[in-house]
C-alpha cells in the first residue's frame, strides 16, 4: 500500500528499478527481489494478456469503482479482479447466506429474499458455493436483478464445477464475479475465511438463512460484527 501512495500506479511500480524502491526503506531487499523478478513479470504479462482476452477487470483500492464499504475495513485487498459489471457497487448490497447441505425449507427462503431483495435493485452478495449461496443467486436472477459472486480463487476458476451455468448466468445478467486471488489461484479451505470478510466488507447487512455451528457462515458473521454490519437471521423452521 505504501508503494502505491509514492509511485501512485501499479504501473510505475511494475517499471520502477531496484535503486529506486530500496531508497524508500518500506519494503526489504528480498520483497524487492520479488517485485522485480523476471518470471514473475513474465508471468504478470500473461495474466494481464489473458484477462484482455476474457473481459477480466482489475479495480485497484485507489480506483473510484472499488467498493467504498470495502475501503473502510480491516486488511481491505489492494486489488480486486472482476468480470462483469464493473459499476454494481453502486447500489446497495445484502449478503445471504447459509450453509451447503441447506434444507428445502432454507432454499425457499434464500430465493424468496432474494428475488424480493433483488426487484427491488439491492444487489444480492454471495460466495457461489452449493446450498444457500446458489439459491440466493439464482433467486436474484430470477427477479431479473443483479447478484455479486465472491470467489475464494482465481477468478478464472469457477468452483464448484457445478456451478459453471450458474456464473455464466450472472455474468448475462449485469452481475459480477469477483475475487482477490491471482488467476491460476485453485480453490484451498485456507482461501474462505479470507474470502468470507469481503461478501460482508461490501454488503450494507447480512442475511444468515441456515448456518452449522462451526461453519464460514459463522465466520462471516463474525466479520460483519466487527465491520459494523448489520446482522439478520431467518428462524429456524421446526
Amino acid at each position: 500500500m505504501r508503494l502505491i501512495e509514492i509511485f501512485k500506479t501499479d504501473k510505475a511500480i511494475f517499471y520502477a528499478n531496484k535503486k529506486d524502491i530500496m531508497r524508500l526503506n518500506i519494503i526489504d531487499e528480498k520483497t524487492c527481489n520479488n517485485i522485480l523478478d523476471i518470471q514473475i513479470k513474465k508471468t504478470v504479462k500473461n495474466h494481464l494478456k489473458y484477462m484482455q482476452i476474457h473481459n477480466i477487470d482489475i479495480i485497484s483500492i485507489r480506483d473510484k469503482e472499488y467498493p467504498s464499504y470495502l475501503r473502510e475495513i480491516y486488511g481491505a485487498p489492494i486489488c480486486l479482479y472482476i468480470k462483469g459489471n464493473k459499476n454494481i457497487f453502486n447500489n446497495s448490497g445484502i449478503g445471504v447466506i447459509g450453509c451447503r447441505d441447506c434444507s428445502n425449507y432454507g432454499r425457499e427462503i434464500a430465493q424468496k429474499f432474494s428475488y424480493n431483495l433483488a426487484f427491488n435493485n439491492i444487489n444480492i452478495i454471495s460466495g457461489l458455493a452449493k446450498g444457500i449461496d446458489s439459491y440466493a443467486h439464482w433467486g436474484a436472477l430470477y427477479s431479473k436483478g443483479m447478484t455479486t459472486a465472491v470467489l475464494g480463487n482465481g477468478i478464472d476458476i469457477i468452483y464448484p464445477k457445478e456451478n459453471y451455468h450458474l456464473a455464466n448466468a450472472i455474468l448475462k445478467s449485469n452481475g459480477a464475479i469477483i475475487s482477490e486471488y491471482p488467476l491460476g489461484t485453485e480453490p484451498n479451505k485456507i482461501n474462505f475465511p479470507a474470502r468470507n470478510r469481503i461478501i460482508s466488507g461490501i454488503s450494507n447487512g447480512i442475511l444468515v438463512v441456515e448456518a452449522k455451528r462451526k461453519s464460514g457462515t459463522l465466520i462471516t458473521t463474525d466479520f460483519a460484527l466487527e465491520q459494523g454490519r448489520d446482522v439478520f437471521v431467518i428462524p429456524r423452521k421446526y
